[in-house]
């Protein structure tokens, strides 16, 4: 139990080899060769896996010529699965296309013959960015400690360290907060869980302690760890069956993994497999920008932005601004010093974050937000603003 002054909180992260993120990654690894050839592609795709079977489909407009069955094979060798006593095969397995063409009635209402500033956002929808000064990412310590748990196996598994270790993980992370004038400050480790496969040769006894002393010890930090920190390390025991097999995925099951682990808000829409004309996706990248810049800027310790589009119309319908109490200016004054200094029209942000370049598989692994500012050129929406305003 907390403190009477304290709460705890959860976040969770899967790893590379997890059914979801599988999909996930191949969806994005689709759109970047579509990016690559042809980058006006107009991408939706999604992906589905099951034990021996890949399956793409969607709807893709591009110039290019895209060879799937090589895309998604390379894509599932890398994560890992390169070999059927891992349950999953890339170069051995069943890969089915079902792709059409984008519909042109949304083309023709989004996108055909309009200028930059006219393009209409793909859809209706609401998106939200979070940040919080708890870490140097301004991102919460829960999901950042659980993508990194998960970021440590998936290094120690391929440079052989744990070799018995397989690329389906999952990891989470409860920590004990207090709120200090609505800003959230970590104050000990209350709980770590990892479940990972693993091969048939490896006690859970081996297991454990490498989970604790190689993979714990190494990314969580010391002083939030003490004598009642709880462990749960790989609490079902064996877990040899994993991947596809284990579990069918799907692209987009993991949006709360892929964005703040359950802090903030989100307005449902997935990420993966969508290029920038999907405001699911550049709208939700734009409002993490914003955000990450009012925290950056000094200007509050906390805060969640909303935006809101419809379907053809360029212009935000909405922008909304919650500090938490943690700015000396209201948030409606947030609000003027965001439409001050961003222009959140799709083809602004698609041209202001650089959109176009196929970068997007790297987002659909351990997060599509948590980078330090300027530490991955790729992550342009991690990159602070500099922001003019009234003092």
């Amino acid at each position: 139990m907390a403190a009477a002054d304290t709460f705890l909180f959860s976040s969770e992260s899967v790893g590379e080899g997890h059914p979801d993120k599988i999909c996930d990654q191949v969806s994005d690894a689709i759109l970047d060769e579509c990016l690559r050839q042809d980058p006006t592609s107009r991408v939706a795709c999604e992906t589905a896996a099951k034990t021996g079977m890949i399956m793409v489909f969607g709807e893709i407009t591009t110039a290019g010529h895209i060879d799937y069955q090589k895309v998604v094979r390379d894509t599932v060798r890398e994560i890992g699965y390169d070999h059927s006593d891992k349950g999953f095969d890339g170069t051995t397995c069943n890969v089915l296309v079902a792709i059409e063409q984008q519909s042109p009635d949304i083309a023709h209402g989004v996108h055909v013959a309009r200028k930059l500033e006219d393009i209409g956002a793909g859809d209706q929808g609401l998106m939200f960015g979070y940040a919080t000064d708890e870490t140097p990412e301004l991102m919460p310590m829960t999901l950042m400690l659980a993508h990194n748990l998960c970021r440590k196996m998936a290094e120690l598994r391929k440079n052989g360290t744990l070799p018995y270790l397989r690329p389906d993980t999952k990891s989470q992370v409860t920590l004990e907060y207090r709120n200090e004038g609505g800003a959230m400050v970590p104050i000990r480790a209350h709980t770590i869980v990892i479940s990972t496969q693993h091969d048939e040769h490896v006690t859970n006894e081996v297991l454990r302690a490498d989970l604790k002393t190689k993979i714990i010890d190494a990314v969580i930090p010391a002083n939030l760890l003490d004598a009642n920190t709880v462990y749960h390390l790989n609490p079902s025991g064996r877990f040899v069956i994993g991947g596809p097999m284990g579990d069918g995925g799907l692209t987009g099951r993991k949006i709360i993994v892929d964005s703040y682990g359950g802090w903030g808000a989100h307005g449902g829409g997935a990420f993966s497999g969508k290029d920038f004309t999907k405001v699911d996706r550049s709208a939700a990248y734009a409002a993490r920008w914003v955000a990450k810049s009012l925290v950056a800027a000094g200007l509050c310790r906390r805060v969640l932005v909303q935006v809101s589009y419809a379907i053809g119309i360029a212009k935000p319908l909405a922008i909304n601004v919650e500090a938490y109490g943690t700015s000396k200016k209201t948030n409606k004054q947030l609000v003027d010093i965001v439409e001050a200094n961003f222009d959140l029209r799709p083809g602004f942000i698609v041209r202001d974050l650089d959109l176009t370049r196929p970068r997007y598989g790297k987002t659909a692994r351990y997060g599509h937000f948590g980078r330090v500012s300027g530490a991955d050129p790729d992550f342009t929406w991690e990159n602070v603003k500099t922001l003019v305003f009234d003092a």
